[in-house]
């Protein structure tokens, strides 16, 4: 969508609208523009629409990836959502699309922003959403009150602090999330939320599952565990000079360089999603044209934030995948990149920039059907849907082998804060937490099933007790939109008690779990272990669960806190039987 100011005068064309909206629908125009757009479309003048826009030839759609980006796309159904001026709207016509004008949609881009009554914090009607201010006082508070888990890292600085005697601008920061205590390597995770700066949500996930991690720690067995052997790495505001535009309501999408041609302020800017090195203005995917909302910029990784990101994860990722393109990264290659977007309930993932699948691309849809079966988003690879080239996710497989993907969060950039809490947060928590948990082996592990209904009878005993472990080990957990992913029988499970298989120099003793109904013989199995508590110290111990199936994919591990006091009296020795 073109990044578009506001203005006093489209209040008219705002009712214009809305009466529109009130009158019977036709069919979409057979050719030539919509009645309900202005005659002369000569002129760069007037606007946003809100257009659906129906097509017979998906190549069609890929055509249109050089000039603007969809706001959602139904291949199935023959239509997209766009917006844009006269300059798309011509652009729309010429490529042969029948454009319906969505009245209620542009009368909502149109409306003005305002706060809610009350109001004190957050954008303006949108109080769960923090700015870029509130957003960084925030994440530097974590990390003053928990310095052992959390790290604010200055990575650079945005395009408009780098202009002399120009606006104040903004850092670029970085919230590292570790038990600093605990020695690495570690295995990482990096998150990089609203490098397209008029998409509400992202920002605010990626601060919200922050805030998770560190007040969970010491209290879920599996973020502390995550936190005590991995890293998470959190860019919550990939783009702050382009964000404050869109906090006052413009709809804008890419930074706010000024100096690339586009002499019209409401539309200047790089698409830092169009801007990074890897096949960088390759395939159609972007723009040339200055004015563009795809405009790739004028080089490589031309912008300051874009950099930034480059930059930081070469420092903290290693390159584990050859230049060739057909080249796989190997199976064992550790890391997940997670790119945070909105709109449109997808999981994206390499390659964008071309229809061919990525040499590492089955192992891709696997973790990308996983994480799509806990926020309910469509898993596809980019391209599907159309063209992009000098994207965050191709970068980050490409030049580095990180298992690389894009979530499409939500159904609005301007997200409603309801939308938000009831579904997006609830959905997407889960998988970013899962794809810390296979961010070790994110090639291997989401192959494998997971350890669900973790329990201990009892939960708390003393020592030399007998304790009986029961989950359930399900190799079925994956989205079946678009698709389906191979499932196979379980076939075992182990445990460990405080030391996981990775600890260097350790070599901690795996228990079997067992069946609990005799046979491995499905995909979804009760198992149990009865676990011994002599030569436990009194305190917390944390037991590591993971599943393998029939074809020996070992899955993701899940924890569970055990208890033993020191005083075996005070507690009723429970001698478990085998069930």
């Amino acid at each position: 969508m073109m990044a578009t100011t506001v203005r006093p005068s489209l209040i008219l064309l705002l009712a214009a609208v809305l009466l529109l909206a009130t009158l019977a629908p036709g069919a979409p125009a057979a050719g030539g523009q919509p009645p309900d757009l202005p005659g002369d479309l000569s002129t760069e003048e007037g606007g946003p629409w809100v257009v659906r826009a129906y097509y017979d030839d998906r190549r069609m759609v890929a055509s249109l990836a050089a000039v603007l980006e969809p706001w959602e796309v139904h291949h199935d159904e023959g239509w997209l959502l766009a917006a844009g001026g006269p300059r798309e709207i011509r652009a729309l016509l010429d490529l042969g699309f029948r454009l319906e004008v969505d009245a209620a949609r542009t009368a909502e881009l149109l409306a003005p922003r305002v706060a809610l009554e009350g109001q004190v914090a957050g954008i303006p009607g949108f109080p769960c959403y923090r700015t870029v201010e509130e957003t960084y006082a925030s994440a530097a508070a974590l990390a003053a009150a928990h310095p052992d888990l959390a790290t604010w890292i200055d990575v650079g600085d945005s395009w408009e602090k780098q202009q002399p005697g120009g606006a104040p601008g903004y850092d670029l920061w970085v919230l590292r999330l570790t038990n600093s205590q605990l020695p690495g390597p570690k295995p990482k995770l990096f998150v990089l939320a609203s490098i397209h700066a008029r998409e509400y949500a992202p920002a605010e996930l990626a601060t919200r599952f922050a805030e998770y991690l560190v007040g969970s720690y010491g209290l879920d067995a599996d973020v502390t565990w995550l936190l005590d052997h991995h890293e998470i790495h959190l860019m919550l505001q990939g783009n702050p000079d382009g964000r404050k535009m869109a906090e006052a309501g413009d709809l804008w999408r890419k930074n706010t360089d000024s100096d690339d041609g586009c002499t019209n302020p409401a539309v200047w800017g790089v698409d830092l999603n169009r801007n990074f090195a890897f096949r960088w203005d390759c395939c159609g995917g972007s723009s040339a044209y200055p004015c563009s909302e795809v405009y790739h910029g004028p080089g490589p990784a031309s912008e300051p934030e874009t950099a930034a990101v480059q930059d930081y994860l070469r420092a903290e990722f290693p390159d584990q995948r050859p230049p060739d393109l057909d080249a796989p990264a190997p199976a064992d290659a550790t890391g997940v990149f997670v790119d945070l977007h909105s709109h449109g309930d997808l999981v994206l993932w390499p390659w964008g920039f071309d229809y061919t699948v990525a040499p590492n691309g089955t192992a891709l849809e696997t973790l990308g059907r996983k994480m799509a079966y806990w926020n309910g988003a469509v898993p596809q690879q980019a391209s599907d849907l159309y063209p992009t080239d000098g994207t965050t996710d191709d970068f980050a497989y490409g030049d580095l082998g990180l298992a690389a993907f894009t979530f499409e969060v939500g159904t609005k950039f301007f997200e409603e804060c309801g939308y938000f809490e009831d579904t997006i947060l609830p959905g997407n928590l889960p998988a970013l937490l899962y794809a810390a948990k296979v961010a070790r082996t994110p090639y291997q592990a989401p192959a494998g099933p997971d350890v669900r209904d973790l329990a201990l009878l009892p939960a708390v005993v003393g020592v030399d007790a007998t304790i009986q472990v029961r989950a359930t080990l399900d190799d079925t957990r994956y989205s079946t939109l678009g698709g389906s992913e191979p499932t196979q029988n379980i076939a075992g499970g182990e445990l460990y008690v405080d030391l996981p298989p990775w600890v260097q120099g350790a070599t901690p003793a795996a228990q079997p779990l067992l069946p609990l109904d005799g046979a491995f013989d499905a995909s979804v199995e009760e198992v149990w272990a009865s676990l011994s508590t002599a030569g436990l110290e009194p305190g917390r111990h944390v037991l590591y669960l993971r599943g393998r199936d029939a074809e020996g994919h070992l899955g993701a591990f899940s924890a569970h806190f055990l208890y033993v006091i020191g005083h075996q009296a005070y507690l009723p020795v429970v001698q478990q039987q085998a069930p």
